[in-house]
C-alpha cells in the first residue's frame, strides 16, 4: 500500500483518547474519544467502555456534543460526566449496565466541576453564581444594552471575555430529593478538589485574599459541610491545587509551589499530615516539574489526573515533565521518587491507578503515534495496548522520522532539540528547513504526536528545541529567561540551527523559514528584527511591544513584570526588548497570524507589527481569525485551524 504523508484535512482523522478511569473494583473502565467533524466545523466527544474481564471496548453515548470529567459512583452503579448537549453543560450519568444518560442538574450556567460524595447519594459541584443566586432559578437575560463596568485589574481573561459580576460557587445536590443546596455565597472563585474519606469535609482551593489584583495565590481549605467553616492547610505562600486525601484520610497530597521564580517556579508535591497539620516537600530532590508541560495540538479533553493514592496509604503516582518526556512517577512518603514507566519516548498525559490490582490505565502518545490507552502492570513493568483507535489511520501514512539530540547552548551547557526529518532525504537533493518555536515559554517540546510537525515534514526538515526558559531540565533552565528576552533564548536557537546544518547535510542553509506562536511568536519576531538568515517567517499570536502588552494583555502587568523584569517605570527596557524596536531591521518576508479574541497576546500586538512593517514598505501579509482566541492552534474551530495551516504551508511554499 502506498502511504501518504501526514496531510492538513488529516485533522479530521485523528481521535483524540483522554480521560481513562477504572471502576471502583477494577473490573471495567470509561474513557473518552474526541473528533472533529467537518460537516458540522466542531468537536464532538463520545464515552467508550472498557470490559476487563472480556477484552471488550464498546461505545457508550452517540450524540452530538462535548463531554469531559468522567468518574464512577463509588459504589461502582453509574458513571457520570459533564455533558454539553443542551447548550449549557450539565451533569450526567450512565447506569453501569448501559442505556441513555440520565441528566442530574438543571443549573442556570455550565457546571464546571464536581465529586461524587463517599456514599454516592450527594454530589458536589461548582459554577459561576451571583450573590443569592440559586443554583437551579433561571437566568434572566438582560436584553438592555448596558456599559460594561469595573474596578478590578483581573476583569477580563483569555476563552472567557470579560468576567461579570459572578464567581464559581460551591453546590451540594442530594441525589436522593434532588434538592441543591448553596455551600459558598461570596465574591471568591473556589475549585473542587476531593471529598473527605468519612463524607464530612470537602477540600477546596481559592484565593481568599482583600486584593486579588496584586495576590497570586492559591491556597487549600478543608471545608465543614455541617457547619460551613473552612480552615486552611497550606501555611506557605504560593499556589496549590491538585489535592487528594489518602484513602484512611490521615494524609492529603497536593501540587503547588512557594513561587520564588514567580511564573517560573517549578511545580513540586507535597504531603500534608492532617493530625499534626503540617506538611513537607516529597519532590524536593527531584529538580523537575510535577505535571505534563508538553506542547501537542493532537490532545483533547483531557481531565488533568493530578495525584493517585494506593491503598497503602503511604504510596502515591503522578506525572512529571522531564528532558522532552511527560512520564509516570511513583512517590512513597518516606521520600523515595522514581519512575513507575520507563521508555525512551513517552508522553503520558493522562492515567488511572487501580490499587488492588496493582493496574495502571494510561493514555500515551508518542512523536509516530497519537495517543492510545495501555495497561500497565506495576509489579512487573508489562505494558499492554488496549484501544487502536488510530491504528488504522497510522498505517496509510507515511510518518517523519523524529531524531533528537543535544547541543551546547548559550552559556555552555547541553540543549536538547528534535530534528523531524522527511521520507526522502537521500541523492543530491537539498531540502528546506523549517524552525517551530514553542510558547510559554515554560513548556516543552518533546517525545509526543504533533500533527502540525508533521503536516510541514512533508516538504521540510523541521527543527524543535526546548532552548532556556522551557520546562524539564531543571529550575535554574527554566528561570534563566526571565529578564532576558531575546539573548540567550535567541542565542540557543541560532547554535541549534548551526548544529544541524554541520550535522546534517541534506539541509539547505540557503533556505530556512521560522515559526512560533505567543512566546514563540515573540522569538520569531525578535529573531528577523536581529537576523537575515531566514527566507520566510510566520508569527503567530506573538508579542510585538512590552509597553501596550502590559495594559491590554489580560495578564500583561503581572507577565511584562515577571518575565521583562520591569513595569512601566521602565518603559526604555520594555521597549528595548520589544520586536517593534527593530523593524526597520526586518528583512524576512513575514506572515502575520492572529486571532480577534485572543485576550492573552490581543490582536493589538499584530497590528502595531504590520502596520509597521508595511509603512517601512516591508513585504508581510496579516490573517486574522474571527471569533477565536490565543489556543486557536490546539482547539480553535475545526475550519480555522485548517485555514491556518493552509496558510503557513502556502506562504513557506511561496518563499522557500
Amino acid at each position: 500500500m502506498d502511504r501518504q504523508t501526514v496531510s492538513i484535512n488529516d485533522l479530521y482523522h485523528i481521535k483524540a483518547i483522554s480521560s481513562p478511569r477504572f471502576s471502583p473494583d477494577g473490573k471495567e473502565a470509561v474513557f473518552l474519544q474526541t473528533v472533529m467533524c467537518e460537516e458540522k466545523d466542531a468537536y464532538f466527544t463520545r464515552l467508550f467502555h472498557y470490559d476487563g474481564e472480556g477484552d471488550r471496548l464498546r461505545q457508550w453515548t452517540f450524540q452530538e456534543e462535548r463531554i469531559s470529567s468522567p468518574a464512577w459512583s463509588p459504589c461502582g452503579r453509574y458513571v457520570a460526566f459533564l455533558s454539553d448537549r443542551t447548550g449549557v453543560t450539565q451533569i450526567y450519568r450512565m447506569s453501569r449496565s448501559g442505556g441513555e444518560p440520565e441528566r442530574m442538574t438543571d443549573c442556570s450556567s455550565s457546571v464546571k466541576q464536581f465529586l461524587w460524595s463517599p456514599c454516592s447519594t450527594k454530589i458536589a459541584f461548582s459554577m459561576k453564581l451571583g450573590a443569592g443566586a440559586d443554583p437551579q432559578g433561571k437566568m434572566e437575560e438582560e436584553k438592555r444594552l448596558l456599559p460594561y463596568v469595573t474596578s478590578t485589574m483581573k476583569y477580563k481573561g483569555d476563552g472567557e471575555g470579560l468576567r461579570d459580576h459572578r464567581h464559581s460557587q460551591l453546590v451540594i445536590m442530594d441525589l436522593v430529593t434532588g434538592k441543591a443546596e448553596r455551600v459558598s455565597d461570596d465574591h471568591h472563585d473556589y475549585t473542587l478538589q476531593d471529598w473527605s474519606p468519612d463524607g464530612k469535609e470537602l477540600l477546596v482551593a481559592a484565593d481568599l485574599s482583600d486584593d486579588a489584583d496584586f495576590s497570586f495565590q492559591h491556597h487549600l481549605y478543608t471545608w465543614s459541610i455541617d457547619t460551613g467553616s473552612k480552615e486552611r492547610i497550606t501555611r506557605r505562600r504560593g499556589q496549590y491545587g491538585a489535592a487528594r486525601w489518602s484513602p484512611d484520610g490521615r494524609h492529603i497530597a497536593y501540587i503547588g509551589d512557594e513561587r520564588e521564580y514567580v511564573n517560573a517556579t517549578q511545580p513540586k508535591l507535597w504531603i500534608h499530615n492532617v493530625e499534626a497539620r503540617n506538611a513537607y516537600c516529597l519532590s524536593e530532590g527531584l529538580d523537575l516539574p510535577i505535571g505534563d508541560y508538553m506542547n501537542s495540538d493532537a490532545v483533547q479533553a483531557v481531565q488533568v489526573p493530578g495525584i493517585k493514592w494506593s491503598t497503602d496509604n503511604e504510596s502515591v503516582y503522578f506525572l512529571a515533565s522531564d528532558s522532552g518526556n511527560t512520564v509516570l512517577y511513583y512517590g512513597h512518603i518516606d521520600g523515595a521518587i522514581f519512575p513507575a514507566y520507563l521508555e525512551a519516548e513517552q508522553h503520558v498525559y493522562d492515567f488511572d491507578f487501580h490499587p488492588q490490582g496493582q493496574r495502571i490505565i494510561m493514555a500515551m502518545s508518542t512523536p509516530s503515534k497519537p495517543g492510545e490507552l495501555y495497561l500497565l502492570h506495576v509489579p512487573t513493568g508489562a505494558i499492554r495496548q488496549l484501544t487502536t483507535s488510530n491504528e488504522e489511520w497510522i498505517e496509510s501514512r507515511s510518518l517523519a522520522e523524529t531524531e533528537s539530540f543535544y547541543f551546547q547552548g548559550a552559556k555552555g551547557e547541553m540543549v536538547q532539540g528534535w530534528l523531524m526529518k522527511p521520507a526522502d532525504t537521500g541523492g543530491e537533493r537539498k531540502i528546506p528547513l523549517v524552525v517551530e518555536i514553542h510558547g510559554g515559554p515554560h513548556t516543552m517540546y518533546g517525545n509526543t504526536f504533533f500533527h502540525e510537525l508533521q503536516v510541514l515534514a512533508g516538504d521540510y526538515a523541521v527543527l524543535f528545541i526546548n532552548p532556556r526558559g522551557s520546562h524539564g531540565y531543571g529550575q535554574a533552565f527554566a528561570d534563566d529567561v526571565r529578564g532576558d528576552y531575546g539573548n540567550g533564548d535567541y542565542e540557543d536557537i541560532m547554535k541549534a540551527v548551526d548544529h544541524v546544518l554541520e550535522h546534517f547535510s541534506f539541509l539547505d542553509e540557503n533556505r530556512l523559514g521560522v515559526t512560533g506562536g505567543s512566546y514563540g511568536g515573540f522569538m520569531t519576531n525578535w529573531i528577523i528584527g536581529h537576523t537575515d538568515r531566514f527566507k520566510a517567517a510566520v508569527t503567530q499570536r506573538s508579542i510585538s511591544n512590552w509597553v501596550s502588552f502590559y495594559g491590554v494583555s489580560d495578564i500583561g502587568y503581572s507577565f511584562t513584570e515577571w518575565q521583562i523584569g520591569s513595569g512601566l517605570e521602565d518603559m526604555e527596557k520594555l521597549w528595548r526588548h520589544s520586536p517593534l524596536a527593530f523593524v526597520r531591521e526586518m528583512a524576512t518576508p513575514l506572515l502575520i497570524m492572529h486571532s480577534e479574541e485572543d485576550l492573552r497576546c490581543p490582536i493589538e500586538q499584530a497590528e502595531q507589527l504590520y502596520i509597521a512593517l508595511k509603512r517601512e514598505k516591508k513585504e508581510a501579509k496579516f490573517v486574522r481569525f474571527p471569533q477565536s482566541d490565543h489556543n486557536l492552534s490546539r482547539n480553535g474551530t475545526p475550519s480555522l485551524r485548517v485555514h491556518r495551516l493552509k496558510e503557513m504551508t502556502q506562504w513557506f511554499k511561496e518563499h522557500l
